[in-house]
């Protein structure tokens, strides 16, 4: 077993957070393209120039590498898109994001689906922390979505009886399938889709008048 990690750790010098976050994207690197299950300390250590006692001077074991492995990844997905999903309050808006997201699959021909997605699939049955993490990064990545469908009703641009929630949820849920089928077809197709009948869903709670 590890050791664990006291909790009354010593706050991270400036050198000591510049040396977390190198574990981290190196752990997120490695874990992205082998798994979690294909990615060991040892692996972690090795790429990032660390030893153990700094690994284990970080986190606690594999496990709280992971969670913040899972952080990291949220923190890239939303870089890779806020631009465009900080304006799906429109219909332009939501076409932009969209595109965008296709675009990006098409680039890479699916390889390597959804950086949370894959850990998910991963994860989700086998560690109750990390589901509840990813529980929480998905919503966080859901509630753009979220707000620019409120903010579409509050517009008049979708009718009243609308659900922002359970729209959010559906475009979320049609984004990870087409992410998913594109990553083991290598093909957009999938993708692309999944999202235009997602989005022809939100199209269809538009008011009658428009």
């Amino acid at each position: 077993m590890p050791t664990k990690l006291r909790a009354d750790a010593p706050r991270l010098t400036a050198r000591g957070a510049v040396t977390r976050a190198r574990i981290v994207a190196g752990a997120a690197e490695l874990i992205y393209e082998r798994g979690v299950g294909g990615t060991s300390l040892d692996d972690i250590m090795a790429a990032t120039g660390t030893s153990k006692s700094q690994l284990y001077h970080y986190f606690a074991d594999k496990d709280a590498l992971v969670l913040e492995v899972i952080r990291t990844q949220l923190a890239k997905v939303i870089a890779g898109q806020e631009t465009q999903l900080r304006e799906v309050w429109s219909w332009d808006g939501l076409q932009r994001w969209r595109d965008h997201v296709v675009e990006a699959t098409r680039a890479t021909g699916g390889v390597g689906g959804c950086p949370l997605g894959s850990l998910s699939s991963e994860l989700a049955d086998r560690s109750e922390p990390a589901r509840r993490v990813l529980a929480d990064c998905f919503a966080e990545w859901e509630k753009y979505l979220f707000d620019g469908f409120t903010a579409m009703r509050a517009d008049g641009e979708l009718s009243a009886d609308a659900d922002p929630q359970l729209l959010a949820t559906a475009v979320m849920a049609a984004l990870q399938g087409g992410l998913l089928l594109s990553q083991a077809t290598h093909g957009v197709q999938p993708l692309e889709l999944a999202l235009d009948m997602a989005l022809d869903h939100v199209r269809s709670c538009r008011p009658a008048n428009h």
